[in-house]
C-alpha cells in the first residue's frame, strides 16, 4: 500500500505484555503523522503510570496519545464506555487527518471494536452494588454463577472475579445469562475489519519473561512501590479494577506487613508471566485475519503496509 488513497482506516497492533506495543506503535505516529489509541484496560486510569506501563509524558509529547489516564481509579471502566471513547477517538484523529493507531493488550477491546458488542442493556447501580457487595469469595461467586449461568461459569476461571461478578450482574438485572446475551448479533462495529492494518506481536517465551522482570524491576527504580501506597491510602471499594493490576495484590500484602519487598515483586513478575501467556493464548485464538510477526519484523512489515 504505497498510494495514500490506499492506505488503511486504521493500524490496530496487539500482543501480549512488555512485548513491545507501545514503542513499535509510537515509532510509526511519528513516522506518518498518526494518532496513538489506547487499547490497554489498566492504561485508561491517571493512577498508576508507572506500574501500567503507560507511556511517559516524554513519549506522549512526541505524538498525539488517547484514551491514556483519563479515567479515575476509582471507576469500574468498561469495555462499552472504551468503546465509546474510542470510536470519539478515531473520529477526532480522521477529522485532523491523521492515522489511528489503536494498540493494547486487551484482547476484548480489539474484538468490540472489530466485531461489536452484544447488546446487553446497562445494570443499574442498585444491582451492581447488590452483587459487588455479597458476602462471597472467588469459588463461592463461581459456585453462584455455575448454578444460573453454567456455560458462562465453564468458561471462567474461579480466581475471575471480575468476570464472575460480571456475569452474575448481567443475570441479575436481565433475568437471562450472559451466554444467552453473547449469542445475539452484536450491533455494527466501530471499525470494520477488513478496513484496518491487524498487526498481532509474536515473542518468543523465554525472551518475554526475561523482559518482563527486566521491566518490573525498572518499574520498581521509577517509583512503583510509591504509587501503589497512593492508590492504596485513597481506600477505594476493593472490587475496583485498578487495585487488581500487576503488582498491586502483592504491593498490598507487604504495605500490610505481610510480606517482604522482595516476595511482593517475585509475585507480581509471576503473575505477570502467566497473564502474558494467557494473552497471547487468547489473541491467536480469537482474533482471526491478524498478522503475526515478531517484533524484530514488525516495524519493516507496517512501512511497507502503510506506506
Amino acid at each position: 500500500m504505497t498510494a495514500k488513497a490506499a492506505r488503511p482506516r486504521a493500524v490496530l497492533i496487539a500482543g501480549p505484555t512488555a512485548s513491545g506495543k507501545s514503542a513499535l506503535a509510537l515509532a510509526l505516529a511519528e513516522r506518518v503523522g498518526g494518532v496513538v489509541i489506547n487499547a490497554d484496560s489498566m492504561q485508561v486510569y491517571r493512577d498508576l503510570r508507572v506500574l501500567s506501563a503507560r507511556p511517559t509524558l516524554a513519549e506522549e509529547a512526541r505524538a498525539p496519545h488517547r484514551l491514556y489516564g483519563h479515567v479515575d481509579g476509582g471507576d469500574a471502566y468498561s469495555v462499552a464506555r472504551w468503546l465509546e471513547d474510542a470510536a470519539a477517538a478515531l473520529a477526532e484523529a480522521e477529522r485532523a487527518g491523521g492515522l489511528p493507531i489503536v494498540t493494547g493488550g486487551t484482547g476484548l477491546y480489539f474484538k468490540a471494536l472489530t466485531q461489536g458488542l452484544s447488546p446487553i442493556p446497562p445494570i443499574p447501580e442498585a444491582v451492581r452494588a447488590r452483587v459487588r457487595g455479597l458476602d462471597l469469595d472467588a469459588l463461592g461467586l463461581h459456585a453462584r454463577l455455575m448454578a444460573v449461568d453454567p456455560e458462562t461459569a465453564a468458561r471462567l476461571r474461579p480466581s475471575d472475579t471480575q468476570r464472575l461478578m460480571r456475569a452474575l450482574e448481567v443475570f441479575e438485572a436481565t433475568g437471562r445469562p450472559l451466554a444467552q446475551w453473547q449469542q445475539v448479533p452484536a450491533e455494527a462495529p466501530a471499525l470494520a475489519a477488513e478496513s484496518t492494518l491487524r498487526l498481532f506481536l509474536a515473542t518468543d517465551r523465554a525472551a518475554l519473561r526475561a523482559r518482563i522482570a527486566e521491566r518490573f524491576h525498572a518499574m520498581m527504580a521509577e517509583g512503583a512501590l510509591d504509587e501503589a501506597r497512593a492508590l492504596l491510602a485513597r481506600g477505594l471499594p476493593a472490587d475496583r479494577p485498578l487495585l487488581k493490576a500487576h503488582g498491586m495484590p502483592w504491593f498490598a500484602r507487604h504495605l500490610a506487613g505481610e510480606i517482604t519487598l522482595a516476595a511482593a515483586i517475585e509475585g507480581a513478575i509471576l503473575d505477570t508471566r502467566h497473564y502474558a501467556k494467557r494473552q497471547d493464548t487468547w489473541f491467536r485464538h480469537q482474533l482471526e485475519g491478524w498478522t503475526a510477526l515478531p517484533k524484530e519484523q514488525a516495524g519493516a512489515w507496517l512501512e511497507r503496509a502503510v506506506g
